[in-house]
């Protein structure tokens, strides 16, 4: 079975594009008229999907300095993943918990927006991902004191500036509501 049949075998909807263009132009249209929360995501800011939303949709984003109760009231949640299998799962690390926690329960709607750079071919590959790969370069971004940062290696560490708190591991779509995966053939965030 192929990515997308694993997907939607789990209960998502699965789209992909060749290009980002085409993909930020299938989310402006998804999202037109709806409220928008964005997680901390590399990838949508690549796209300046808050941007280009904005346009046609009431955003709402921390990294904008937007209104936490607007983020929380948003009907729509768009973020990103950290990895995500051949088999069909989706894996996200998160320190604050605010990313993971609004893309699992509180929106009508979750995209994932995912560069083809995530795709791993098992739920092994994708933990180890998300975790060598992904982690360090955020701990680095935030500029934070942990190890992976300094040698980009999980040390399972408990530094107080630790940015793993929670390890999500998404197999199935949560029952509470749509939630869709946007596969762009590009490499995109981390």
């Amino acid at each position: 079975m192929g990515l997308k049949e694993n997907f939607e075998k789990a209960g998502f909807s699965f789209f992909e594009f060749d290009n980002r263009e085409d993909a930020v132009s299938y989310l402006c249209d998804a999202c037109a008229g709806r409220s928008v929360a964005f997680g901390g995501s590399v990838t949508a800011k690549e796209l300046n999907l808050y941007g280009r939303l904005s346009e046609r949709s009431s955003c709402a984003w921390h990294w904008e300095k937007d209104d936490p109760s607007a983020i929380a009231a948003a009907r729509v949640y768009i973020t990103s993943a950290n990895a995500i299998s051949q088999t069909g799962e989706i894996v996200n690390i998160d320190g604050n918990c605010n990313r993971v926690s609004s893309s699992m329960y509180g929106h009508e709607e979750v995209f994932f927006v995912v560069g083809e750079n995530k795709v791993c071919p098992d739920l092994p590959s994708a933990w180890n991902r998300a975790r060598n790969v992904a982690a360090p370069m955020n701990a680095r971004r935030l500029n934070r004191a942990t190890p992976c940062g300094a040698d980009g290696v999980c040390h399972d560490c408990q530094s107080p500036e630790c940015i793993c708190s929670v390890i999500s591991v998404m197999r199935k779509k949560p029952s509470s509501c749509r939630a869709t995966v946007v596969l762009i053939h590009e490499a995109l965030g981390y």
